[in-house]
């Protein structure tokens, strides 16, 4: 790849160039979009709930539903906000109600999508309760989040729900292929499984892979991926728990500094590395299990606050002590 290729690669975010325009376009959750179409079709939007991780779709959906209603007209009759930014009151009673207030014409409603709507305090949850109900004429809300059980229960009642579950391997390769073949990338096989591995169901993150891997030239391959994404690889993974497991704590510690140190992983990471990996182990039910244990008692310590190296090393230490 040439200089000035990169280059102009490196100008183009492709989550927002390959960001799919409508609910067809959308792979991975084709019994969301099925339901949303005939939601469209009837005329009948209701409010709607879409809950799951990052990079499975939530906004994308929010998006192609005001382009399948409004057409060109959607960006004046849709409003986007940001519940983590702007997560008091103030921005329920102010910005959603203005939005709402306002006269338009030709349309029976407009669409108001708050993304990351857990974020939102409890008295900001009851304020837009409040207001689902005032505007409930001329508007309808979107709200995304990745946890619904951190919105009230009179939102939940009011909207449909749907579930964005992480997207399949089959999902991601298809987005991947398609973009390598119009950017014209070449990507092996290794490179492939690699970024579907990193992503970890996160469509956002392995667009991103791919585009930075592209960026640094050359063929996308194993090394590229796992390097530009700060990855580890699932055999050292591996590799370090089984050495913990049999009792080697010295050599599973130096392989987990390797880790951190070397390669730049988070802590966080290597916790979710070795959650995802568990079962992947040649590892007997008893053992599994005991990986369990300590790998969420370490998850739930880094997640309040704790130093994460020395979290990481008293769970190889535990699993070195388990197996004398």
């Amino acid at each position: 790849m040439s200089e000035a290729a990169a280059e102009d690669r490196g100008r183009e975010i492709w989550i927002e160039k390959y960001r799919p325009q409508a609910l067809d376009e959308i792979v991975g959750h084709e019994g969301i979009t099925e339901r949303l179409k005939q939601y469209i079709n009837q005329q009948d939007l209701p409010h709607l709930l879409f809950a799951g991780p990052a990079g499975t779709g939530k906004t994308t959906s929010s998006i192609a539903v005001a382009k399948e209603i409004y057409g060109d007209d959607w960006r004046e009759n849709f409003l986007e906000l940001n519940a983590s930014d702007q997560r008091g009151i103030d921005v329920v009673r102010d910005r959603i109600k203005s939005f709402a207030r306002a006269s338009f014409g030709g349309y029976d409603h407009r669409v108001i999508f708050l993304d990351e709507a857990d974020a939102l305090t409890s008295e900001a949850q009851s304020a837009l309760r409040r207001t689902m109900e005032q505007f409930s004429d001329n508007t309808r809300f979107i709200l995304s989040c990745n946890y619904s059980s951190q919105i009230i229960d009179p939102i939940q009642s009011r909207c449909a729900v749907f579930r964005f579950s992480p997207l399949g391997e089959a999902a991601i390769e298809e987005q991947i292929e398609a973009i390598a073949e119009a950017e014209g990338i070449e990507i092996t096989d290794d490179g492939m499984d690699a970024l579907v591995y990193a992503a970890a169901g996160d469509m956002r993150k392995a667009i991103n892979g791919l585009q930075a891997a592209a960026v640094v030239g050359g063929v996308v391959d194993e090394e590229a991926v796992y390097t530009i994404t700060s990855t580890a690889r699932p055999e050292e993974i591996e590799t370090m728990v089984s050495a913990a497991l049999d009792g080697d704590f010295t050599a599973a510690r130096a392989q987990l500094d390797t880790l951190l140190t070397d390669v730049g992983i988070a802590g966080g990471d290597i916790i979710d590395q070795m959650h995802r990996s568990v079962w992947e182990f040649d590892l007997g039910e008893r053992e599994a299990v005991r990986l369990m244990e300590r790998v969420g008692e370490a998850d739930y310590r880094i997640t309040a606050g704790a130093n994460e190296q020395i979290q990481l090393e008293a769970l190889l230490a535990s699993l070195s002590l388990d197996s004398e």
